[in-house]
């Protein structure tokens, strides 16, 4: 990846458009310098998923491809391995016992669980039989699950062994269409019954081998154009949609790859290892996985619980890490509290290190040859918390803080990237390149096949015409092909061939992008002040005491109020210098802390020269961070707001009585 990194970055190929006849202006048109006479057309041997898997499997037979750890009496083994020859063989024989359950071309098969190899033999047999996979998030509750499962007509299902109940639960009503269910390992005796019980047949993963085994069925390879997978987005809003993906979109985003990391000297190898963990149901993941298909290289899982990642990282020791801004802020945390308690002196040279190495960086240096006695001296310690061998990070799913990602392009002794896309762009439509701090806080420029530009959002005053040129984002490219059994609002999202995004971003007159807001994360306080919400969360998290933030206010309120999740450490210390006994928990349940806290928002609101409508009047207190469980974010983090104000509502309404309360005493006096 180093050596060979490109200054112009991207070929604008269309002018702006000032407003006209009742359409919104829309900034210039740029596109990847990598595509500069057009998109590169797809060689004939690899114009499907299926196409990508099948050519790695017949290169490469014997590299290892897919690594999980087996559990043995509580106890968590060493990652063991099969190689592409293997998963290959059973991906024929999972097709070809699809074929005795009487699926045909075109069928929705469901796959429900944690990542894990039987994931991906049963995404590829889909592959290789023209069957749709349609992932369930494994953090969906039974009433989604309940929805695609109805809403996608699927007739199999293969599931994790511990999610069988939640099918055969009679919340999931639908489960009652579906042919069988494949589980990863086995069922149980119950289960089995259960399923006899509504006309299902539930069968263990050696079983459904075995009957593929005896009854072998030729694959049946899918054409270009044909739907590869629907992906259910769980949204922050409504119900989910289903994101319809083509192969032969797939096998752009692999051959967009490809002519990418081509530009650099720094080249992936067969002996590259990527560590899965953010959900295969998640486009992301999947995608980057699909590349190292491609690669031949290999994928190893985390063993299924993300408070103990980093002794996957140290048991896997991968080459690459991709995850979403949370993932990043605690490897960040971590980092800063292992500095906190070294000598004052040995904190004083890695803080020259880190500047001296920075600046070399910031005069156009690599980071390998920005300092190699800083990375011996200190940051080699840094890349050994993290496995010792990661030589790429790839952050996606939301904005990070320019502070993190300078730190962590600095200390990790690895390249580190940011991109921005979404499941209907089939992942990263934008990326950054590797090395360039002039990238820092931006999400890069137009992905190989992809074409970006800004259009008017009046009400917000975003004018992609005017210094800085700002927007909603809109994409064009071989993207998805629409929303399943939602024309109005595919029809919505898409105009003359452009993805509105939803976002908001900022662009330069070299087509460097930024996220700066989300369209509709806005709404008009009784004063008729719009507010733009993601942004005051932006702001309102730096205070030290404030791990996260939820900002809320409605066109019946002249005032914001936010929910807070203090900082769990910087809380106690907090309440030990201010002579504040108790957990937590009872800490947090303090009108003291209340007090500071919110001392505290106004006071970084101040700093940032927010309007007085923007200043948060009240806050709640709640030790739990949002969380999946509670169905208050989405899988990749994002703020599920009408969720949060179902679940908050009680103390939202106690607040605002008492701010009312508040207001008329001030005025009676």
């Amino acid at each position: 990846m180093e050596g060979g990194t490109k200054k112009v970055f991207t070929v604008q190929v269309e002018d702006g458009k000032p407003r006209k006849d009742g359409q919104p202006a829309v900034g210039p048109v740029f596109r990847s310098a990598l595509s500069k006479d057009g998109f590169p057309p797809l060689e004939p041997d690899m114009r499907t998923s299926w196409d990508v898997f099948r050519v790695a499997a017949g290169k490469y037979p014997d590299n290892r491809m897919l690594g999980w750890r087996p559990v043995k009496d509580g106890v968590i083994g060493p990652y063991i391995w099969k190689s592409y020859k293997e998963v290959y063989e059973e991906v024929l024989q999972v097709g070809s016992a699809l074929q005795q359950l009487g699926v045909q071309p075109g069928s929705r098969i469901g796959i429900y669980g944690s990542n894990c190899p039987q994931w991906i033999v049963a995404m590829q047999a889909c592959n290789g039989y023209s069957l749709i996979c349609v992932p369930l998030y494994d953090t969906l509750g039974a009433g989604a699950v309940d929805f695609i499962i109805d809403h996608a007509e699927i007739d199999v299902i293969f599931v994790q062994d511990k999610k069988i109940k939640e099918i055969l639960s009679p919340n999931c009503k639908s489960a009652k269409r579906v042919k069988g269910l494949v589980a990863f390992t086995s069922g149980t005796n119950e289960e089995i019954t259960s399923a006899d019980q509504i006309g299902m047949k539930l069968y263990s993963w050696k079983d459904f081998l075995k009957m593929g085994k005896e009854n072998p069925a030729q694959p049946c390879a899918p054409k270009p154009d044909d739907t590869c997978t629907i992906m259910y987005t769980s949204g922050t809003s409504g119900e989910p949609k289903g994101v319809m993906l083509s192969h032969e979109s797939h096998a752009m985003y692999v051959k967009g790859v490809d002519l990418f990391m081509d530009q650099f000297d720094d080249k992936m190898t067969t002996d590259d290892v990527f560590l899965s963990f953010l959900p295969l149901a998640h486009i992301l993941d999947r995608m980057i996985e699909e590349y190292f298909f491609h690669k031949g290289a290999s994928v190893g899982y985390y063993h299924g619980d993300l408070n103990a990642l980093r002794d996957d990282l140290m048991e896997l020791k991968p080459t690459l890490l991709v995850g979403v801004p949370r993932v990043y802020e605690k490897i960040y945390e971590g980092i800063l509290k292992a500095l906190s308690e070294l000598r004052p002196l040995r904190r004083l040279i890695f803080n020259a290190l880190y500047n001296r190495k920075l600046a070399n960086m910031k005069a156009g240096c690599t980071h390998k040859t920005a300092s190699p006695f800083a990375d011996l001296l200190a940051f080699r310690k840094v890349k050994a918390r993290l496995g010792g061998r990661l030589r790429l990070l790839i952050s996606g799913g939301a904005p990070l803080s320019n502070e993190i990602e300078e730190f962590l392009r600095v200390t990790s002794c690895a390249y580190f990237i940011q991109g921005y896309g979404l499941t209907e762009t089939l992942g990263p439509s934008t990326v950054c390149y590797p090395d360039d701090m002039s990238l820092v806080g931006t999400v890069g420029v137009a992905a190989t096949y992809t074409e970006l530009r800004l259009e008017e959002v009046p009400e917000m005053g975003y004018d992609p015409l005017g210094t800085p040129s700002r927007g909603e984002i809109c994409v064009r490219g071989n993207f998805f092909t629409g929303y399943y059994k939602n024309p109005e609002l595919t029809n919505e999202a898409m105009a003359d061939g452009w993805f509105h995004t939803g976002d908001i971003g900022e662009m330069n007159s070299d087509g460097i992008l930024k996220v700066i807001d989300r369209k509709k994360n806005i709404f008009k306080l009784s004063q008729g002040e719009y507010v733009a919400v993601e942004y005051l969360e932006k702001v309102y998290v730096f205070p030290p005491t404030v791990e996260d933030v939820w900002v809320y206010g409605d066109s019946f309120r002249s005032m914001l109020v936010a929910v807070v999740n203090p900082h769990e450490e910087n809380t106690m210390k907090w309440a030990e210098s201010n002579g504040c006994k108790g957990s937590f928990a009872e800490i947090c349940k303090s009108e003291r802390l209340e007090e500071y806290i919110l001392k505290e928002l106004q006071s970084v609101a101040a700093k940032n020269k927010l309007r007085g409508f923007e200043y948060v009047k009240g806050v709640i207190l709640d030790p739990i961070p949002f969380d999946l469980e509670r169905d208050l974010v989405t899988a990749t983090m994002k703020k599920k707001r009408n969720n949060m104000l179902k679940y908050y509502k009680p103390e939202i309404e106690k607040v605002y009585q008492k701010l009312e309360e508040q207001r008329v005493a001030a005025k009676s006096k």
